[in-house]
């Protein structure tokens, strides 16, 4: 009698924060799991707090380097024998405004979280039409609600409308996508703010990683678009 492999996820920015959540929980639920990230130490000590053997793969890479992001979905299918889901988590913010900011980081803040959702898209679709996978991009509230002059609400509103385009070319394919789209999270994301993380409800990377996982896990035919996930009390 036949059985159906694990499915296969592949994260991208997943050596902490939100992406090493995900990847904890998604191996609970019997995920086999690859990860991506630009640090080799920093996806060494995942691997090894996570203890999870074969099923988690970690790769180094840029994730807006379009052929990176190829090589990575290569070698997850390599791996794995497929490819199921990908999650689009890779992001910074520069914490500035377009008064005071500094347009070189402005440049790197929008590839990595504009164009890196778009090149996994784009490598990944091939594998997940097979699979009738589904894919999830990390988007923000700062992408549902704008904040004055904030250049990381930009890219968080491009990757929403990027969930919808995507969504409409790809749906017919019988591929999924949702946005997952958290309010305040305390990760390492504050660590380069001034001030670090600032007051007021925070949720966990772990409450945003059921949000994945829910999304993930739903039945075929089912394609859940938007998840906004704020902490009570956050009001913007």
């Amino acid at each position: 009698m036949s059985t159906t492999p694990p499915p296969v996820t592949l994260i991208t920015g997943g050596a902490t924060g939100i992406g090493a959540a995900a990847a904890r929980r998604l191996l609970a639920e019997g995920h086999r799991v690859a990860v991506t990230g630009r640090s080799g130490d920093r996806l060494a000590a995942l691997a090894a707090d996570l203890d999870a053997g074969d099923a988690l793969l970690t790769l180094v890479g840029d994730a807006a380097d379009y052929d990176t992001v190829l090589a990575a979905v290569e070698r997850t299918v390599d791996t794995f024998g497929r490819l199921d889901h990908v999650v689009a988590n890779a992001g910074f913010s520069s914490h500035d405004d377009l008064a005071d900011g500094d347009p070189e980081q402005w440049r790197e803040m929008l590839l990595t979280n504009v164009l890196g959702p778009a090149v996994l898209v784009k490598a990944a679709l091939p594998a997940l039409r097979e699979t009738g996978g589904r894919i999830v991009l990390v988007g923000s509230t700062a992408g549902v609600k704008n904040t004055p002059g904030n250049m990381y609400s930009v890219t968080k509103w491009a990757v929403s409308a990027l969930a919808e385009n995507t969504r409409v070319l790809v749906t017919g394919d019988g591929v999924g996508v949702t946005l997952v789209a958290p309010g305040r999270v305390d990760t390492p994301f504050w660590d380069s703010r001034e001030g670090g993380t600032p007051g007021g409800p925070m949720m966990t990377a772990d409450h945003i990683a059921d949000a994945i996982a829910f999304a993930i896990r739903q039945p075929a035919g089912i394609d859940v678009n938007t998840v906004v996930v704020r902490p009570v009390g956050q009001v913007v």
